[in-house]
């Protein structure tokens, strides 16, 4: 009876504390506002090792852990990164919505024709002495000035810079026994929206200051490169960036250069929510063109491009809104000696899928003249592949083509835009009267896309001798015969001369007649 008794009142007493404990957990939660909360956590990739067969591991950091890799990326990165004082006579007083900032004149606190020093960032990538920064904020400089995070001072000398990617190299002169400390280089391909980065320069004259935040976009084009041939793929951040860390570096978590700033969103002139950074890959190639040949080594295709829209996708029969489209292909380009032309869309390059201008713009400039690239493109309802070898200024077609863009942008008196028709004329220089063999005409110095010309296949760079059978000896000329052609027929027959000497004839739609409107 007694060992029953016993079981009884140990299962009684069981019960009775399980009912304290449940009822002390209960008191502690209504008291504390609900359960215990599980310590914050981040997600922080980090790589194993570098290069192409590199592995990815995600590990769980706490908030204490987060702050000392944050401390550890600060003191391995901010010995790479310099102030620059660039003394100049010239500074430009425009203010755009997007600055690269430049400084101010120190002397006279304005801005100004006047006699002043603009400070910027820069970042050291060999151990020689090499600094990438900002083409803007050495231009016309007539003086190089850098301090390094150790207070120590040197000249510097421009090596080389490339206005279309706003990237410049210096140099400083190390005597024997002196050091730098170059930063090392990380994968652009492998940054991802949403991870963090840290942006370190010198802003407001503030030497080595560094802001963290997080990349918020990729292959943003905001276009504040003033250059015909600009190449802008920037990584976002909203990493705080102001006046003077233009040149500095935005570096990833495991401390490697993945950018250098370059410009902010702004309307007052200061840190308004987000900056923009010229992404490593071609930081890295344009630096290494500008020290061992002094300027960019740059691949020309030859092509104009548009970005595929939800009508141009559905007109070509893609499955999706994707690829860049070819509106012209230059005869004798690099595309159209691949095969590629007018009407295709660009879906790949070298493997990298495009889908924006500007992200077939830098996979072009990530590569040299007589590279060779796999091209993915779209035409008939039919995926096809293409070889391209990229050609390069010293190239005929090219410097011909460099030429006639040229003379477009100088625009004037130079190049007569002839509207609705579409040629864009100049007068016959005498080299090229020497070099097409003839004593007349005018030279088609452009044709615009999707115009009467264009249609016609009119090829720019011909030299227009006749129009409707009369000899045409200056724009003036050109335009007064097309304008009478205009209210005599429908048609206007065009006579060309070549560059290698031979003849053609083109018949040109008058605009706005229905031939003109098919």
């Amino acid at each position: 009876m007694e060992a029953p008794l016993r079981k009884h009142n140990l299962l009684l007493g069981t019960g009775l504390v399980l009912i304290g404990l449940v009822g002390g957990i209960l008191f502690m939660w209504i008291y504390s506002g609900g359960p215990p909360r599980p310590t914050t956590e981040f997600s922080v990739v980090e790589r194993v090792d570098l290069g192409a067969d590199a592995q990815v591991v995600h590990t769980h950091t706490g908030a204490l852990e987060l702050n000392d890799l944050f401390k550890e990326v600060a003191d391995r990165t901010m010995a790479s990164v310099v102030s620059v004082q660039a003394r100049s006579g010239w500074m430009d007083v425009s203010r755009d919505w997007f600055h690269g900032f430049g400084g101010r004149d120190d002397e006279r606190g304005e801005y100004g024709d006047t006699p002043r020093e603009s400070v910027g960032s820069g970042v050291v990538i060999t151990k020689q002495g090499h600094i990438v920064t900002n083409y803007h904020v050495v231009d016309r400089a007539h003086g190089l000035r850098v301090t390094l995070a150790d207070k120590r001072e040197f000249d510097a000398e421009l090596i080389g810079s490339d206005r279309s990617t706003d990237l410049a190299v210096l140099q400083i002169e190390l005597r024997d026994g002196e050091e730098v400390s170059p930063i090392p280089l990380g994968e652009a391909d492998r940054v991802r929206v949403g991870e963090w980065v840290l942006a370190i320069g010198n802003p407001f004259h503030l030497n080595s200051t560094i802001t963290a935040g997080i990349v918020s976009a990729l292959g943003r084009q905001v276009n504040v490169i003033e250059d015909d041939f600009f190449v802008e793929d920037f990584i976002q951040t909203d990493a705080a960036i102001n006046p003077g860390n233009s040149g500095g570096a935005l570096v990833n978590l495991h401390g490697e250069l993945v950018g250098i700033s370059t410009a902010i969103a702004t309307e007052s002139g200061s840190y308004e929510g987000y900056g923009f950074a010229i992404p490593v890959s071609l930081v890295e190639r344009v630096a290494m063109d500008l020290i061992h040949y002094g300027e960019l080594q740059r691949g020309y295709l030859g092509v104009t491009i548009v970005s595929v829209d939800a009508s141009y996708a559905s007109g070509l029969g893609l499955e999706r809104i994707e690829g860049v489209y070819l509106d012209a292909v230059e005869e004798g380009s690099a595309a159209a000696r691949g095969g590629l032309q007018q009407g295709d869309v660009v879906l790949a390059v070298a493997g990298r899928a495009v889908n924006a201008t500007n992200e077939l713009q830098s996979m072009i400039a990530r590569h040299r003249p007589g590279d060779e690239l796999a091209v993915d493109y779209w035409r008939a309802g039919r995926l096809r592949s293409a070889s391209v070898r990229l050609l390069g200024k010293d190239d005929p077609f090219v410097d011909d083509w460099l030429d006639g863009l040229r003379s477009v942008a100088r625009g004037g008196s130079d190049v007569f835009h002839v509207q609705g028709w579409g040629f864009m004329l100049r007068e016959l220089t005498g080299r090229e009267r020497t070099a097409y063999g003839a004593d007349e005409g005018v030279v088609i110095a452009y044709v615009v896309a999707g115009s009467s010309a264009a249609a016609a296949d009119v090829p720019r760079g011909a030299i227009i001798t006749a129009i409707s059978g009369r000899p045409v000896t200056s724009v003036d000329d050109a335009v007064r015969l097309l304008g009478e052609a205009a209210e005599a027929a429908e048609f206007a027959e065009i006579s060309v001369r070549l560059r290698d000497g031979s003849t053609a004839r083109y018949e040109v739609a008058v605009p706005g007649t229905p031939s003109d409107r098919k």
